[in-house]
């Protein structure tokens, strides 16, 4: 064989040997350079997996730290159907009673199922069948997976049966994190705290909730790692790992013990006088902080869609009716003001019935000549609409507005609304007569008690407060609120004037005698409205009582409002005496100081009613 033959045959046989080494080269090229990201993006999609890392929703804690609501630790409970395997029923059987479900269904949920991925079809190996699972029943579900199936004679299996029964004990049944929302107080507070939709996430739906849920629900964090086929996490594979910024808390200006009192005496009062709905408000005047508010029915935030809508609702904002009498410091405020009256000025009230516009006004008694002072003592409507009458349209309606009437307060809380107060333009010629007592106009029962905290604090409207400050996890203050001045509605001479009236009608010349405190004077004004439907009176009431004390240094101001009391309709019967009830249990808790002198001066004579050393109740 020649030189030439040898190298054509070994020529040859290189290229039958390199040709296909060629082609694998050309192969890895393109699959490791020219694919690498295609390919890359596939593997991660069957090993990388990204969590997201849910942070703690922040607490809500009243103004002496008192937990209102929380956040506990929860499980999500999820399988991994394709390693029951045979064993499906018994899994279903075993969990059915710890997650509450139905046996039947929890045994479809847990059957293997096909999902598409990006073309290429797979066995799923994720399926939530319960969130908000308390840590507790999540151990208790280990613990009956753990011995699952206990006939089973697991010598008799083979090494394969013996990993997939492992697998099934402790791999089948997993949990991801999660967190139940808790109002530890259960009704308490409910309207002003509000509640969340227990789904995947906890997302305010009404009261403090809603209105700070961006505040409260923090911000997420996430987890990007590899995963092997058994829902591993490969530590050293983790490639990112961001925590969570847990959310803040928000302190209310609410204190959980006068919460407590106003609410429990509100359903003494409901039971009484059997109302369909009572509203208290309690308010610090100088400052507006709301320190109870309260709205029966209630609720409880724990299990909100066990009630129904009505109950949901926070009347104290969102209903709205004629003030009735209450009003009445309003017109005597600006007629006052404008040094129209004087409080000594003489009114004709005309022995109950005043001919007006074609109309008759009444009184609930025959009043004949009364002060301006005894105008507010005795309640008089038609003293009041003189009073009106005097002022004038333009500058009553400057004073609706200088209280605060036909506007929000502001307060924070959803659902609040402006009330109804109609522009000059479109009053009636009767319309000057009947707002002075409280008719014609729409306001809420947080609206009109802001007004009498006016006049408690000097004649400044203040804005309502109920949020105090912000703070995060380690009790760092984010945010802190300051009182807010809105507007002065009157002078000093002014208020000084509607403090001495106001003063007169918890005693036994006013109409609210009840109202009255053994150790403190008590300023307020009752209030009994007629409601109206369909254009026309009707004999059904709400009945109000807002009063302050101290009266000369008030520390508190109570609006109790009834809507429909059954027994009795006159403010000063029903709504009186729960303000009496709340304040004498509020300044006990509080420790106010008194303003009055029980004791008599030596040597002084008691009166027949005892009375001798008191002042004037």
């Amino acid at each position: 064989m020649t030189v030439a033959t040898q190298n054509r045959k070994l020529s040859w046989l290189a290229f039958v040997l390199g040709l296909p080494l060629a082609g694998l080269g050309y192969r890895l090229v393109d699959l490791q350079v020219a694919r690498h990201d295609e390919f890359q993006a596939l593997a991660d999609r069957n090993t990388v997996r990204t969590f997201q890392r849910e942070p703690v929703r922040g607490q809500i804690l009243d103004c002496r730290g008192i937990l209102l609501a929380t956040s506990q630790p929860a499980k999500v409970v999820c399988a991994d159907p394709t390693l029951l395997g045979d064993y499906r029923l018994d899994a279903a059987r075993a969990l059915a009673p710890l997650l509450g479900v139905d046996e039947a269904l929890l045994a479809d949920r847990l059957l293997p199922r096909l999902i598409v991925d990006n073309g290429k079809t797979n066995n799923s190996q994720y399926v939530a069948l319960k969130r908000k699972v308390p840590v507790e029943t999540w151990e208790k579900i280990k613990a009956a997976m753990a011995h699952l199936c206990p006939g089973i004679d697991e010598k008799k299996l083979s090494k394969r049966q013996r990993t997939s029964l492992s697998y099934l004990r402790t791999k089948a049944i997993f949990a991801d994190e999660d967190q139940i929302r808790v109002y530890p107080g259960q009704r308490l507070a409910s309207h002003v705290l509000g509640y969340v939709a227990n789904d995947e996430e906890l997302t305010g739906l009404n009261g403090i909730e809603l209105a700070f849920n961006t505040n409260l629900c923090g911000v997420r964090g996430w987890r990007k790692t590899e995963m092997d086929g058994r829902h591993r996490e490969l530590v050293k594979y983790r490639d990112e790992d961001v925590a969570p910024r847990d959310g803040l808390n928000v302190v209310l200006t609410l204190d959980a013990g006068l919460q407590n009192i106003v609410e429990s005496e509100l359903a003494a009062g409901m039971e009484k006088h059997s109302p369909i709905s009572a509203s208290c408000i309690m308010i610090r005047p100088r400052t507006g902080e709301i320190l109870a508010m309260a709205t029966l029915p209630n609720y409880d935030p724990n299990h909100p869609g066990a009630f129904p809508m009505e109950a949901l609702r926070n009347r104290v904002i969102a209903d709205i009716a004629e003030p009735g009498s209450t009003f009445k410091i309003v017109v005597v405020s600006g007629g006052l003001n404008e040094r129209l009256v004087t409080l000594n000025d003489v009114f004709d009230c005309e022995h109950g019935q005043f001919f007006y516009a074609n109309n008759t006004l009444h009184d609930h008694e025959s009043f004949g000549l009364l002060t301006v002072e005894g105008i507010i003592t005795k309640s008089s409507n038609i003293g009041a609409a003189k009073i009106g009458i005097r002022l004038g349209e333009e500058k009553l309606w400057e004073y609706i507005h200088r209280f605060g009437f036909g506007e929000r307060t502001g307060l924070p809380l959803p659902g609040e609304v402006a009330g109804i107060v109609h522009p000059v333009r479109q009053w009636s010629k009767l319309s000057i007569a009947r707002i002075p007592m409280g008719q014609g106009v729409a306001v809420t029962p947080l609206q009109m008690a802001m007004a009498m905290c006016a006049i408690a604090n000097d004649g400044v409207l203040m804005r309502p407060m109920v949020v105090s400050r912000l703070e995060d996890p380690s009790g760092r203050v984010i945010a802190h609120y300051e009182p807010q001045p809105v507007r002065c509605v009157a002078g000093p001479q002014t208020i000084s004037n509607m403090v001495r009236a106001l003063k007169t009608v918890a005693t036994r010349e006013g109409t609210a005698v009840q109202a009255g405190l053994e150790h403190y004077t008590v300023a307020g004004k009752t209030g009994t409205a007629e409601k109206s439907e369909n254009g026309h009176y009707v004999e059904k009431f709400f009945s109000s009582f807002i009063g302050f004390f101290p009266a000369d240094h008030p520390e508190l101001c109570i609006s109790v409002v009834m809507d429909e009391p059954r027994d009795s309709h006159y403010g000063g019967l029903t709504a009186a005496p729960v303000f009496h009830a709340i304040g004498e249990r509020a300044a006990n808790y509080l420790n106010l100081k008194p303003d009055i002198d029980l004791e008599p001066p030596v040597n002084q004579t008691l009166t027949a009613d005892g009375g001798g050393g008191s002042s004037g109740r």
